[in-house]
């Protein structure tokens, strides 16, 4: 674990991920929190959300094309000091009439970073090798939930004293240093495809064709094919969790606005328990089993959670019960994360990879949506707790999935994707 965040490349992705998580989670925090404060409405507030879910419906698998014909140090610098330019608007928004300018800047900066994902996934494999993903996932596992921990205070406190523009201006500074960061990664960093692009048809064209092969290649590719079948259940709970966590807090557990925070953190302190064990023995586990069996657990603890109050007979009070689940289940939730992104990264090929994680994040956001509808829908009839205990079985589910179609050998593409001649040959 140490001797990977001693490796210079690595630790400078890694930093700038950290300090713009951070920021991140800043605005996160403040964005709806000053909608909602400004309008009492919570339509206006869900309302910033869909601003943000959106452009990953509409444009996450094109992005995906660009970052596979781009520079991917290139497009991750671009991506956060543009995100830095675009927050600045917000510093006209202490007046009412100006809050559309909050949906503008969320739906843009969300846009922008469906290009950065995309090639943060796809450069890992480069800096790391693919033998060391699952350090390397987990220790951005860690990271990821560092900054959980970080930024929500942080973001909050600034709120509290000094309003949405201190917010957006701290934000900004953290996408600057970490642009800067990834500016001093010194490794080869364009697609191997990208550089033998053929002079034919129009270049608009060969985007379009490049689109449809990455595509074709999640149906095409039996381990793509089954992670997003499994994304696609973890999308749908985590639409439900979205739109019925709140409530379950507060009316099912009785909890107060507080107690919802320490839930929060306790997740995360989870997370960074989680992250710190996967690192140390997440490479003698294979990636699928790792993926599997957590997503297992996961839901498993998960369905606790929410059925905490009929588990009152245990001898701990509900609200207690649902705290020490909520720290357990961090660990799985860091094992599953850093399976899957590994189980991606070494099973697609590097000309391939931007496109692939682009479609992924496009079929997250939908599936995402529909658990969010459906929980609307339903959350009254059926009620809170059998629909989160729905989200439990999703999980669940996928992990079987997983351990019984996901493929024993990694990094071993089909023929069919190995064999595909260039693109623009294709499109002929």
């Amino acid at each position: 674990m140490l001797a990977m965040l001693r490796e210079r490349n690595f630790t400078l992705l890694w930093f700038a991920g950290l300090i713009s998580i951070a920021g991140d989670w800043m605005l996160l925090i403040a964005l709806p929190l000053h909608v909602y404060q400004q309008t009492g409405s919570t339509l206006a507030t869900g309302g910033m959300f869909m601003a943000a879910i959106l452009p990953s419906v509409l444009l996450g698998s094109v992005a995906g094309v660009f970052v596979d014909r781009w520079d991917r140090k290139r497009v991750l610098v671009w991506a956060n000091l543009s995100r830095a330019v675009i927050l600045l608007p917000l510093l006209l928004v202490n007046v009412g009439d100006w809050l559309w300018i909050m949906y503008v800047v969320a739906a843009v900066e969300s846009t922008i970073g469906l290009f950065f994902g995309p090639a943060e996934n796809a450069l890992l494999p480069t800096l790391v090798g693919e033998e060391r993903l699952v350090t390397a996932n987990s220790l951005n596992a860690l990271n990821n939930n560092l900054a959980r921990l970080i930024g929500p205070p942080i973001g909050g406190a600034l709120m509290a004293f000094a309003g949405i523009g201190a917010v957006a201006i701290a934000d900004a500074a953290t996408y600057i240093v970490g642009g800067l960061l990834i500016a001093l990664i010194t490794v080869p960093s364009r697609p191997e495809q990208a550089a033998e692009e053929a002079e034919i048809a129009s270049a608009w064209l060969r985007v379009w064709g490049e689109w449809r092969e990455g595509l074709r290649i999640v149906g095409r590719e039996r381990m793509i094919t089954v992670l997003f079948a499994m994304s696609a259940a973890f999308a749908l709970g985590e639409g439900i969790l979205g739109a019925l966590y709140v409530p379950f807090v507060t009316e099912v557990l009785q909890g107060s606005e507080l107690y919802l925070g320490w839930l929060m953190s306790a997740q995360a302190v989870g997370g960074l328990l989680g992250a710190v064990l996967m690192a140390r023995i997440g490479s003698k586990l294979t990636p699928r089993n790792l993926l599997g069996v957590s997503a297992v657990i996961f839901g498993l603890t998960d369905l606790a959670i929410w059925n905490a109050r009929t588990l009152e007979a245990v001898g701990l009070p509900p609200l207690t019960l649902a705290l020490v689940l909520m720290l357990l289940v961090g660990i799985p939730a860091t094992g599953l994360g850093a399976g899957f992104s590994t189980l991606m990264q070494s099973s697609t090929r590097d000309e391939y990879r931007g496109r692939v994680f682009g479609t992924l994040a496009t079929t997250q956001s939908l599936l995402l949506i529909v658990g969010i509808v459906l929980a609307g829908v339903l959350g009254d009839v059926v009620g809170i707790v059998p629909m989160l205990s729905l989200d439990s079985g999703l999980y669940v589910l996928a992990g079987i999935i997983g351990l019984l179609f996901l493929p024993r050998l990694v990094g071993q593409h089909t023929d069919a994707v190995q064999e595909q001649p260039a693109l623009a040959v294709t499109l002929e």
